[in-house]
């Protein structure tokens, strides 16, 4: 894992993981990210800045909708989203 890919681990666990489970499994609170649902080319990393910031009516899954997460900046979040593609190349999600 690159130092990127570690430090969006990182702040993917203090601040996703609750919802969307341990390396993006999904909960009962959140979807996976392990889906083509959030595959690149249909959920591009812009999108996951805007619903960290803005939050997200639901809309692909009946989780309800999501709040926007408070401290984290678009730095912060593009690192969670290098985490999270590199979870999902790992999958065989591309």
């Amino acid at each position: 894992m690159t130092a990127e890919e570690t430090a969006g681990q990182d702040l993917f666990n203090a601040n996703c993981a609750a919802c969307h489970g341990p390396n993006g499994i999904g909960t009962d609170k959140g979807p996976p990210f392990l889906s083509r649902i959030y595959e690149p080319k249909h959920h591009g990393d812009m999108a996951f800045v805007i619903a960290a910031h803005q939050g997200v009516r639901a809309h692909h899954w009946q989780f309800g909708n999501m709040p926007p997460v408070q401290g984290v900046t678009d730095q912060d979040v593009l690192k969670i989203v290098t985490y999270i593609r590199a979870l999902q190349r790992a999958n065989g999600i591309q």
